[in-house]
């Protein structure tokens, strides 16, 4: 699904930001990256949407090698993965419905599909009475959870979480974990990358620690062990 073979990425600033990473995630796994900021964690999340390319290493998702694939064809390529970032990145003009519409729209879907699309991934998330309210109207945690719906209405084999929480209250936090694990049992792969101790050491998943670009742990039921 996601293989990384010996990938280091190098800025011109100096030290790399990836070094020497390899790894395997399989389909439908839940994997945490965890690690302190500057460990490389954005940066990897960066590669696997070949918005970066790396400096070293080779990249394979979904069978396909990301230095492979023609400028042209990225955006296709980007349509098996939904993508969820702390800041939600609504349209603040949109409303719920058209928040979500609008990542078939990009892509052509007609909207026949789209009006029966809509409103099934809005159940999903528990939004589906929401869908004509603006971002302003809506908590947090129901802001993120439009997000989620938007990256999964393409259906995408691959869902990538860059601190899904990291704007929300505990509470929040636990509803959007859950969400994304009920995601997961759906067969979606799941790629998080959060600061989130607490959420990290409860679920017990897969945890891979990064620490100055390096990959220094792998456990298949971890915790957040890194520390300053």
């Amino acid at each position: 699904m996601i293989i990384l073979e010996n990938v280091s990425k190098s800025y011109s600033t100096g030290a790399p930001a990836i070094n020497g990473a390899s790894l395997h995630i399989k389909k439908g796994e839940f994997v945490f990256v965890v690690g302190n900021s500057g460990s490389g964690k954005s940066t990897l999340i960066k590669l696997l949407l070949k918005e970066l390319n790396p400096t070293e290493g080779k990249i394979t998702v979904n069978g396909t090698e990301l230095s492979r694939i023609k400028r042209r064809k990225v955006p296709k390529f980007r349509r098996q993965m939904g993508v969820v970032f702390q800041d939600f990145r609504l349209l603040r003009d949109r409303n719920v419905y058209e928040n979500v519409a609008f990542a078939q729209r990009v892509i052509q879907t007609p909207t026949r599909v789209i009006r029966k699309s809509v409103p099934a991934i809005l159940s999903l998330v528990g939004l589906a009475e929401k869908y004509k309210a603006k971002p302003k109207q809506l908590s947090g945690g129901e802001q993120q959870r439009v997000a989620i719906a938007r990256a999964l209405v393409n259906n995408p084999s691959i869902l990538l979480a860059d601190e899904p929480t990291g704007n929300l209250d505990p509470k929040n936090s636990w509803e959007i974990m859950k969400l994304l694990e009920e995601v997961n049992k759906r067969g979606t792969t799941v790629l998080v990358v959060t600061h989130n101790r607490e959420i990290v050491n409860a679920m017990q998943k897969r945890v891979i620690t990064m620490k100055k670009g390096i990959i220094i742990s792998d456990e298949e039921k971890g915790g957040y062990i890194y520390e300053n």
